[in-house]
């Protein structure tokens, strides 16, 4: 629901959010009520000491207190607990009851420093009294503390902005007021995301790439978020419900463009071929993170592998330039990739934003130049990443169009210049002339990758790229087609990224909306099945909305009340079209895909029957809406992508060997 508004300001938290705190400060105050009275009651004989008569009247008067504060919070949490998500009116005296809440916090911080300055005049009593009192000052100090720090995460910038005329409804705003109010609460969105983005990034260096991406990044937040009027917790509600709406489904609706036929023997033959490449390169890709990736894929003997590189002193046998800890990220390099030292041509562990580690290498056996880009792990690679804006992409070829990521397209045009510029490919084919080009990367590097080998194109016509998880945003429709020729994108089950794209995050947000403003239950409730489904799983039946699974065919009234009125979402009709603001046109992922799933029985194969994963072709459509599921991260994860590709492939090379079934063990979907 829209967030509440106390002392004339919104704040980033609603009144159905304070069962979970309400009840776990209830508990404590309870068993802290109990803990005193006991205290009074068994040694109220031993306080005719010196000052005795003022910690009797201290613990009395405290007692009573906590008795009105424990009256408050119990009612706190029971009109919490009311209504619905979009139907506040059972929870309308809870303003009320959180600024009596908050006046008794006044005579408690009064009570609490009385109490601490009696224990430091040194009151001569039993020393059980004393360690009593010391632990109720200390305990109403803490619970001072916490709320403060409740207050300042739960403060909303804007809110002294969206409070006074914020619309829980349709109002009849003129149209240009509508605009001008949205175009107010945007811009000073923009600001506020701008100096989180600047504080988190603090450590960061302050050259124009940064502050571009810091305005890029903030531009985006506040694209998103500033025309709904939700709080995290209904995100966190949202994600649950539709969670277990997708799997009252069975599975997603069939895009209307998939191919639905069975693949030829052409195909098959092509998919083995191109899985076993995907299989080799990458080791290439996971060898490009160093050796972070090496240790944790490695947790007991990584780092005694590694350990003794990382003393020596550096030598110039190899080009390595770049960041920190050079010996082990190449001696990590050396363990992955199973290469010699001779055949690295180039290692850059150079991090800035929008310029991205990368290497080069000789791989003898697939006779190939590989150039490796590294993925997402620093801060400045997080803001390449959320540079999410289109930007033309200046390349030598027939497609018309072409447009790209900004953020990736300019860690693709870094890349490019050390290659070119550098004469590190020249370098690299003077060695291997007869070499073909390959490149490849994992998540931001498999997009950087796929950018990188549309430029090389011209120059090198025989190049190919392995694109591991590559992110969906990447490329527009006439390049997605052009790139179909020479790339090949391998993504892993509900893996998020080649999901993520501006326009699905528009359509996930809509359907967050959806399902909310329809749910039939308390956001607690919600929130606690979501949390038993997602860790023990259990039938998504009883779904708890109204939605019976389905998509519904009208938005309810609820559903604009958690958007901003004037906004292009708010007068949205299910049936239209979903359109991108202009900076974020529908972007498309790069290549070829390659879809592993998991299976949910045991594979056809005989000889094997622990194989779990299954492989196909995939159109860009099966991945045009995100999965929400506990796998849409760990998916993504390199160590989880290589360690799924190692059993694929040994499971088609076990069932091809199989005598009574060959090669056809393998379903293909």
């Amino acid at each position: 629901m829209p967030g509440m508004v106390l002392f004339g300001r919104r704040w980033a938290i609603a009144s159905d959010d304070l069962v979970f705190p309400g009840v776990f400060e209830l508990l404590l105050r309870v068993l802290w009520w109990v803990g005193i009275l006991m205290l009074y009651l068994m040694h109220r004989g031993k306080l005719d000491c010196p000052g005795g008569v003022l910690l009797s009247s201290y613990l009395i008067v405290l007692l009573v207190l906590l008795a009105i504060i424990i009256g408050t919070v119990s009612a706190i949490v029971c009109v919490s607990m009311k209504g619905t998500i979009c139907n506040p009116g059972p929870r309308k005296s809870m303003s009320k009851l959180l600024y009596v809440r908050l006046a008794l916090f006044l005579p408690e911080m009064v009570w609490a420093s009385l109490g601490a300055a009696w224990i430091a005049d040194g009151i001569q009593c039993d020393r059980t009294v004393g360690n009593g009192i010391i632990a109720t000052v200390v305990v109403s100090w803490l619970i001072i503390a916490s709320t403060v720090l409740t207050i300042l995460i739960v403060f909303d910038p804007l809110g002294g902005k969206a409070a006074p005329g914020a619309p829980l409804g349709p109002q009849p705003l003129d149209s240009r007021e509508s605009s001008q109010l949205l175009s107010g609460l945007r811009t000073a969105a923009t600001g506020v995301w701008e100096t989180r983005v600047r504080l988190l990034c603090c450590c960061i260096g302050r050259d124009d790439h940064t502050r571009v991406a810091f305005s890029s990044t903030a531009e985006l937040f506040s694209t998103y978020f500033s025309d709904t009027d939700l709080v995290p917790s209904d995100i966190a509600a949202g994600l649950a419900l539709l969670h277990q709406q997708q799997d009252h489904a069975r599975s997603p609706p069939e895009p209307t463009e998939v191919v639905t036929h069975s693949p030829g023997p052409f195909q098959e033959a092509d998919l083995d071929a191109e899985l076993e490449n995907c299989h080799h390169y990458m080791q290439f890709a996971a060898a490009a993170y160093g050796w972070p990736l090496y240790i944790y894929r490695n947790p007991f003997t990584g780092l005694c592998r590694v350990g003794g590189d990382c003393c020596r002193r550096r030598t110039a046998d190899y080009d390595l330039v770049g960041g920190d800890q050079l010996n082990c990220h190449f001696s990590s390099i050396l363990q992955t990739t199973g290469l010699q030292h001779r055949d690295f041509i180039h290692i850059s562990f150079h991090d800035k934003v929008y310029e991205l580690p990368f290497l080069v290498a000789l791989d003898h056996r697939k006779e190939s130049v590989v150039v490796a880009i590294r993925g997402t792990m620093s801060l400045q690679d997080i803001l390449t990443d959320l540079s999410a804006e289109s930007e033309p992409l200046d390349i030598e070829c027939e497609a018309q169009d072409c447009w790209a990521h900004k953020g990736i397209s300019q860690a693709a045009r870094y890349v490019y210049r050390r290659l070119v510029n550098d004469g590190i490919l020249s370098q690299a084919f003077s060695i291997a002339p007869e070499y073909r080009l390959v490149v490849v990367g994992h998540s931001l590097g498999a997009g950087a990758a796929a950018l990188l080998a549309l430029m090389l194109k011209s120059p090198y016509p025989q190049v190919r790229c392995y694109a591991f998880s590559p992110p969906r945003g990447l490329l527009s429709k006439s390049l997605y087609e052009y790139s179909k020729t020479f790339i090949v994108s391998l993504v892993l089950g509900k893996d998020v990224i080649p999901r993520l794209s501006v326009t699905n995050l528009e359509d996930l947000k809509r359907r967050i909306l959806r399902v909310i403003a329809h749910c039939n239950k308390p956001k607690y409730k919600i929130l606690l099945r979501g949390c038993w489904y997602e860790l023990f799983g259990g039938s998504p039946e009883d779904l708890p909305t109204e939605l019976d699974g389905g998509d519904l065919t009208q938005p309810l009234l609820g559903e604009h009340s958690l958007l901003v009125h004037g906004s292009p979402a708010y007068s949205f009709s299910s049936e239209s079209p979903l359109e991108s603001p202009t900076k974020y046109p529908p972007l498309y992922p790069p290549g070829r895909i390659i879809h592993l799933e998991e299976e949910g029985t045991s594979g056809s194969c005989s000889c094997s029957p622990a194989a779990r994963y299954t492989m196909r072709w995939a159109h860009e459509s099966e991945f045009s809406r995100i999965l929400i599921g506990p796998k849409m991260l760990t998916d993504h994860m390199p160590d989880i992508l290589m360690r799924v590709l190692d059993h694929v492939v040994s499971d088609r090379a076990a069932c091809i060997s199989c005598p009574a079934q060959g090669g056809s063990s393998v379903d293909h979907a």
